[in-house]
């Protein structure tokens, strides 16, 4: 795999040619809307295929992936354009140079209404997908949410569903005093065990996530007892407990949205924990990397400390924010774009993206049509790279990405490169 940065006067073509890969190829792979519409400063990933196989009348890929011996799941990773079929003439790519970096456990969040198209090319990357909906009420009881289809794709996919337990209230705000209520209350906490356990059998799931926010701080030791009293009752049939947990970088770190996260001990009551190493640069914010590495790497240099790291799994964001220029402290709000929209974005501004090497991170500023200057921050196949290399150093059981709903093709290329993908569901 090569990442290549497009320089000014540079074209698919002579690209193509400087690396010995068919255009159509670095077009394909890179899934490019306008190939002849590139922004400076813009990133492609260059693959380097070992075994290509062009499809013959009647095949498919199952019938491929027997002929060859290569899983179908690892044909739709190396090919993600033939998601729905395969057609006569078609080049598959069977086989690229084995991934440097071992094995990698991926989590993607997903809300149910994820458009198809974009969670059947998502799923052959992930190792879980963790779906967002379920709601906890004051009395531990589980608001519904219409999941059926989802579980059943997800392990047809080789994909462990995990459903997603939350402490959001009716207004979809992570509430301090619902988590307060259900964690202090022996019934609540005992009827919300209860009904995760049953329903988790019932629908099919692999496992949970545990996302409760904004927990007090006197309620720190109770989320802990909770995380304990779901995996004694969840394991024994063989249900995972994953815990979400804000990116903390010490112990005695305050706010209300870090300090009824005790790493340590709820790293010792989960299977796993993914750690939300993400939204420095937020929406309400001043514009900056929504992860910067240098921060991520604090987080995880502390969370190691407290928790296996082989339980571990680090936040990857899938977005970035377009902020209108000047910052205004209360007032602005950027809203959020997906990494494929600001490069468009990007070219059709005509600006320049540039990459901050502190952040590792990429950005860009630009003049809408109304004469506002704004400021772009995003990911791409570097700060990609640059996150994925961090999870293998210390090393960890993977990464999470929030969210897989905007379908991000240059994110799955460098991972699919780097690492061999746990499957979920064997």
């Amino acid at each position: 795999m090569q990442i290549h940065v497009i320089q000014p006067g540079e074209s698919i073509y002579t690209i193509a040619r400087r690396y010995g890969v068919p255009a159509e190829r670095i077009i394909t792979d890179n899934e490019l809307a306008q190939p002849d519409r590139l922004a400076v400063g813009q990133t492609l990933v260059i693959l380097f295929p070992e075994q290509v196989h062009t499809a013959e009348p009647g095949e498919t890929l199952p019938s491929i992936a027997q002929r060859f011996g290569v899983p179908v799941r690892q044909l739709l990773r190396n090919n993600p354009a033939l998601y729905r079929s395969v057609r006569p003439g078609q080049s598959v790519v069977l086989r690229y140079p084995a991934p440097p970096l071992g094995p990698l456990a991926v989590n993607g969040y997903a809300y149910p209404f994820i458009n198809r198209d974009t969670l059947y090319k998502t799923l052959p990357f992930l190792t879980y997908l963790t779906l967002f909906g379920c709601h906890a009420n004051a009395d531990g009881s589980l608001k519904n949410m219409d999941d059926a289809e989802l579980i059943a794709t997800a392990r047809a996919y080789g994909t462990a569903p995990l459903m997603l337990i939350s402490n959001l209230d009716c207004q979809d705000r992570f509430n301090s005093e619902l988590a307060h209520r259900i964690l202090n209350s022996p019934e609540a906490r005992e009827r919300l065990v209860a009904q995760t356990y049953s329903r988790a059998l019932e629908l099919g799931y692999a496992g949970i996530d545990v996302d409760f926010e904004y927990i007090l701080e006197e309620d720190a030791e109770a989320y802990a007892s909770l995380m304990r009293e779901l995996s004694a009752k969840l394991n024994p049939a063989g249900l995972v407990v994953f815990t979400a947990l804000a990116p903390k970088s010490s112990s005695d770190q305050k706010g209300v949205l870090y300090a009824g996260h005790d790493y340590a001990s709820l790293g010792r009551a989960a299977n796993g924990v993914m750690i939300m190493t993400y939204e420095w640069g937020y929406s309400t914010g001043m514009p900056m990397a929504i992860a910067p590495l240098d921060s991520v790497r604090r987080v995880m240099d502390y969370a190691v400390t407290q928790i296996e790291p082989a339980k571990l799994l680090m936040g990857i964001p899938n977005y970035g924010y377009d902020w209108t220029l000047p910052y205004i402290y209360g007032q602005s709000r950027a809203p959020s774009i997906s990494n494929t929209a600001a490069v468009q974005l990007a070219v059709d501004r005509g600006a320049v993206i540039r990459y901050d090497p502190k952040a590792q991170s990429p950005w860009f500023r630009y003049w809408d049509a109304s004469g506002r200057e704004h400021e772009v921050w995003f990911e791409d196949a570097r700060s990609i790279t640059s996150k994925l290399v961090l999870a293998h150093s210390y090393p960890l059981q993977g990464v999470s990405y929030w969210n897989v709903m905007r379908y991000f093709p240059q994110n799955w290329l460098v991972l699919n490169a780097l690492f061999h993908i746990r499957s979920g569901i064997d």
